[in-house]
């Protein structure tokens, strides 16, 4: 089992349902890995925050992750939902019986802001599943505030953490702060609102969901190839999209429809209690998608 989450994009992936039940979209999953895995990205990030896992059953959230592992041949970082110890050691114990040598990481939650709490937390899991640890650092979601001081600190006493998912704002500080401390890869994520500023603070690159991963890739790869102009002009005409999607409590709904709209997904509902795309909102979300592929 690999334990290095390499720099580059880690594309995260939705989960698209289908019906009035809202059963998992088998072929719709397989389509957005196929398409993550054309556009470029390095690796995926499966049963995620966007791929609504929390929302998912145990037997669907198997599901979601054997159908990618047949659909693409790239390596995974798994998201765990919960933030109590033994539910989290459950789902990386899963994780690593099903995805096996694919598995790069499992995500887990910074569930506190002592540092003894969280180390013990991160060992357990470690100990119990095998599994290198990708820590999500992701308040909005957590409801947990951690110092990246101590985040750095941390991680560079735990040689089983593969890589960080810095995801408290303002993350260009927070991704100054943790690399300067550890030599693991930070990753932005946010949908990539602040990748261009991550990168200049030092950031592997990003581990996000975007309605257009290619563009993440393009604007990751200049600034790796040392083309800082390229890379911002890779990026500059998504942004409206990328700050669009973005928005508090409709995020998901929102970049399910781009998804949809772009014809790699059938339907674009997500699972209560999250919250479908506002009428309001729907001639704006069809001009920026359109000002997007005039430009292509």
């Amino acid at each position: 089992m690999t334990t290095t989450v390499r720099p580059g994009v880690w594309g995260v992936l939705a989960t698209p349902f289908t019906g009035s039940a809202l059963d998992v979209d088998n072929t719709g999953v397989a389509r957005l890995a196929e398409h993550a895995q054309a556009a470029g990205v390095t690796g995926l990030t499966v049963l995620g925050v966007f791929g609504e896992a929390a929302r998912l059953s145990w037997a669907e959230r198997r599901i979601v992750l054997e159908t990618v592992l047949d659909s693409t041949d790239l390596p995974l970082v798994v998201g765990c939902t919960a933030l109590a110890t033994a539910p989290v050691v459950d789902e990386a114990r899963m994780a690593v019986e099903v995805a096996g040598d694919r598995l790069a990481g499992v995500m887990v939650h910074a569930n506190s802001g002592d540092r003894a709490t969280l180390h013990a937390h991160l060992s357990a899991v470690h100990q119990a599943s095998g599994a290198p640890i990708v820590i999500q650092d992701y308040p909005a979601v957590s409801s947990v505030a951690v110092s990246p001081s101590m985040l750095g600190d941390l991680v560079a006493a735990c040689d089983f953490v593969a890589a960080v998912k810095a995801e408290s704002p303002p993350t260009p500080v927070a991704v100054a702060e943790v690399t300067a401390r550890c030599d693991v890869p930070v990753f932005g994520g946010l949908g990539g609102i602040n990748l261009l500023d991550e990168l200049a603070a030092g950031a592997a690159g990003a581990m996000t969901g975007f309605s257009y991963p290619e563009a993440l890739v393009a604007c990751v790869r200049a600034w790796f190839a040392q083309e800082p102009a390229k890379s911002r002009a890779e990026l500059l005409d998504y942004l409206p999209l990328i700050t669009f999607e973005q928005q508090a409590g409709i995020a998901l709904a929102i970049r399910k429809e781009c998804l949809r709209r772009r014809g790699l997904i059938a339907e674009s509902a997500v699972r209560p209690p999250a919250r479908a795309l506002p009428d309001a909102l729907h001639g704006m979300l069809a001009e920026h998608l359109a000002i997007i592929e005039r430009g292509r």
